[in-house]
C-alpha cells in the first residue's frame, strides 16, 4: 500500500503522523511511504532522516494526497485537505467530528474511508488505545498549565499549587476519572495539591480509591456536588469523555458566580465541544480567556505543546493498527478487529458511528 504523511497545517501543530522508526516498519512490510518535506522538522526529524528510513519526500501536500492510498495524520483534516481527499482513500487520524460539522460534511463529500483514532476501542470494547497516550499527555499538561495560570500576573488568584509549610496548598477539582483525569490527578497529587476526583462509574471510583489510597478524595459526581466544590476549587480540570459524542456541559455559566475570581479552569474535552458551557477553542499562541473573573484554558491540541513526546507516544500506539490496515486492506482489517471497526466514522459518504451521527444530526448507517 502507498502511505502518505502530509505536514500538519493546523496552527501551532508540530507533531507528525509517522516518525522515522515507524516508516522503517512500513517499508519492512513491503509498503511505500511518502512524507511531505518538512513534516517532521518541528520535532527534529529532517527529510534526510526520513530518506534513510526508506521514505520518499514530496514537496507539496497535493503530491501526498494524489499519490497515496492511505493518509496518516495527527490532527483532523483542514478544509483544504478535505478537498484533496478522494473516494475510497483511507484517512487515519484524530477527527473529533462531534464538534465539527463542517469537517464531517467535507469528509462525506469526499467519499473517503475516515477512521478516527479517538473511537478505536480495545479488546472487548474496553478502553480507547489510540486516544489514551494523548489523554495521558493532556492530563499531565493540564495541571502544569493550570498551575502556571494561577500566577497573579497571568490573571490567576496568585496561589502556589503545592503551598509551602504553614500555607494551604491549592484545591484541584478533577471532573472525570478516566485516563486524562487520572493523569491530571497524579500530577496534582505529586505537586502536593489537595485533590478531589469526581466520576460516575462505581468500578472506576473503586479503582481510583485503591490507587490514591487517601492521597486524593474520590467522590460520586452529581450536579449538586460540582456546584458546591467549584466554589472551593482553585483549579478545575474538565476531563469528561463520551466516545465519539459531544462532551456534557458539567459547569454552566450560572455556576461561575460561585467561583473565586482568578480560579483557573482547564478544559481537556474541548476537542469534543468542551465540558464547560463557557468554553471555546483556543490556541497555544493565545491559550486563555476570562469569563466572570474565571480564567479558561481551552487549547484544542494540548499535546501539541510537547510535540516530540506526543508524536512518539502516539506512533507507538497507532503503528500496529496502521500496519494492519496496510497489510490487509481496510475492509479485511476492520472485519478482523472489532475495536478497529469502531474507529470507522465516515465511509463512502455515510456516517458510520452512531454517537457522531447523533451529535451532528446526520443519518446513521451501520458499517
Amino acid at each position: 500500500m502507498r502511505i502518505g504523511v502530509p505536514r500538519e497545517i493546523k496552527k501551532q501543530e508540530h507533531r507528525v503522523g509517522l516518525i522515522p522508526s515507524s516508516v522503517r516498519e512500513f517499508v519492512a512490510h513491503g509498503h511505500s511511504v511518502m512524507i511531505e518535506s518538512g513534516a517532521g522538522a518541528g520535532i527534529g526529524f529532517k527529510d534526510d532522516v526520513y530518506k534513510a528510513a526508506g521514505a520518499t519526500i514530496a514537496m507539496t501536500a497535493k503530491e501526498i494526497f494524489d499519490g497515496s492510498d492511505m493518509i496518516i495524520k495527527v490532527k483532523e483534516p483542514q478544509p483544504d485537505e478535505c478537498a484533496m481527499l478522494r473516494e475510497d482513500q483511507i484517512l487515519f487520524t484524530y477527527l473529533h467530528l462531534a464538534a465539527d460539522k463542517v469537517q464531517a460534511e467535507g469528509l462525506i463529500k469526499s467519499r473517503c474511508i475516515a477512521i478516527a483514532y479517538e473511537t478505536v476501542t480495545g479488546p472487548n470494547g474496553r478502553g480507547l488505545p489510540l486516544l489514551a497516550p494523548m489523554s495521558e499527555v493532556a492530563g499531565r499538561l493540564s495541571v502544569q498549565e493550570g498551575a502556571h495560570y494561577l500566577m497573579k500576573h497571568l490573571g490567576g488568584e496568585g496561589k502556589l499549587l503545592g503551598g509551602v509549610p504553614g500555607v494551604p496548598s491549592a484545591n484541584v477539582l478533577v471532573l472525570g476519572g478516566g485516563v486524562a483525569g487520572f493523569n491530571a490527578a497524579r500530577m496534582a497529587v505529586g505537586m502536593e495539591a489537595r485533590v478531589t476526583i469526581l466520576d460516575k462509574s462505581a468500578d472506576r471510583l473503586r479503582e481510583l480509591d485503591d490507587y490514591f489510597a487517601g492521597r486524593a478524595e474520590i467522590l460520586y459526581s452529581t450536579a449538586d456536588l460540582i456546584e458546591k466544590l467549584i466554589g472551593e476549587a482553585d483549579l478545575v480540570i474538565g476531563a469528561v469523555l463520551v466516545p465519539g459524542a459531544s462532551a456534557p456541559k458539567l459547569v454552566t455559566k450560572e455556576m461561575l458566580k460561585y467561583m473565586k475570581r482568578g480560579t483557573v479552569m482547564v478544559d481537556i474535552a474541548i476537542d469534543q465541544g468542551g465540558c464547560f458551557e463557557t468554553s471555546h477553542p483556543t490556541t497555544h499562541a493565545d491559550p486563555v480567556f476570562e469569563v466572570d473573573g474565571v480564567i479558561h484554558y481551552c487549547v484544542a491540541n494540548m499535546p501539541g505543546a510537547v510535540p516530540l513526546s506526543s508524536a512518539m507516544a502516539l506512533n507507538h500506539a497507532v503503528l500496529p493498527y496502521a500496519l494492519k490496515i496496510a497489510d490487509l486492506g481496510w475492509e479485511k482489517a476492520l472485519d478482523s478487529d472489532l475495536g478497529l471497526r469502531a474507529g470507522l466514522n465516515i465511509c463512502r459518504g455515510q456516517v458510520t458511528h452512531q454517537s457522531v451521527a447523533q451529535s451532528l444530526g446526520f443519518p446513521y448507517v451501520a458499517a
